[in-house]
C-alpha cells in the first residue's frame, strides 16, 4: 500500500428498475471536499498516465469496465517513497480509490469494452496543477505489459 492511498468497497443497489451505483458521500469518513466531478471513458489496451497532482485529490471509481489502475509514490518524504500499487477495479472490483496529492496515477483499459471511470476531485482543475508524464518514462519503474503466469 501507499501511505494515504484508500480503497473503499462500494454497494451497487440493483432492482427491476435498474442499478445504483454509489461513488462518494459528503458524510462517508473520507470524503476530502468537492471540486469537480467527470468521467473519462478508457478504450480496451490504452494507457491514460501518467498523470501527478499537486494539490488535488482524486476520488476514481469505475462504473463500467474494467481498468488497470496503477498508483507510484514519488513524494519525496513518504515513507512509501519509490512503491508502486496496481489495482484492477470496475465491474469485478466495485471501489473507490482516493488518492492524494503527489502520487502519479495512470489507468489501463481492460478489454473486451470500454470502461467509464468517474473522477470526483477535490478541486476544480486549474491549467498548471496537474503534470503529465509519459506512460513508458524510464523514471517510473513500470512496465504496462500483459503479465502471463
Amino acid at each position: 500500500m501507499i501511505d494515504g492511498v484508500k480503497v473503499i468497497p462500494l454497494r451497487r443497489i440493483p432492482d427491476e428498475r435498474g442499478t445504483i451505483y454509489h461513488v462518494l458521500r459528503a458524510d462517508a469518513p473520507h470524503f476530502a471536499g468537492f471540486g469537480e466531478a467527470y468521467v473519462s471513458k478508457i478504450y480496451p489496451d490504452i494507457i491514460k498516465g501518467w498523470h501527478i497532482h499537486k494539490t488535488m485529490c482524486l476520488n476514481y471509481a469505475v462504473i463500467s469496465g474494467m481498468v488497470k489502475l496503477v498508483l507510484y509514490d514519488s513524494r519525496p518524504n513518504s515513507s512509501t517513497k519509490g512503491e508502486l500499487m496496481e489495482l484492477f477495479i470496475g465491474d469485478d472490483n466495485y471501489c473507490l480509490v482516493q488518492i492524494p496529492p503527489g502520487v502519479v496515477n495512470g489507468q489501463k483499459g481492460m478489454p473486451p469494452e470500454p470502461a467509464l471511470l468517474i473522477n470526483v476531485a477535490t478541486q476544480a482543475h486549474t491549467p498548471g496543477e496537474m503534470q503529465r508524464i509519459d506512460p513508458f518514462s524510464p523514471d517510473i519503474p513500470y512496465k504496462w505489459d500483459v503479465v502471463h503466469s
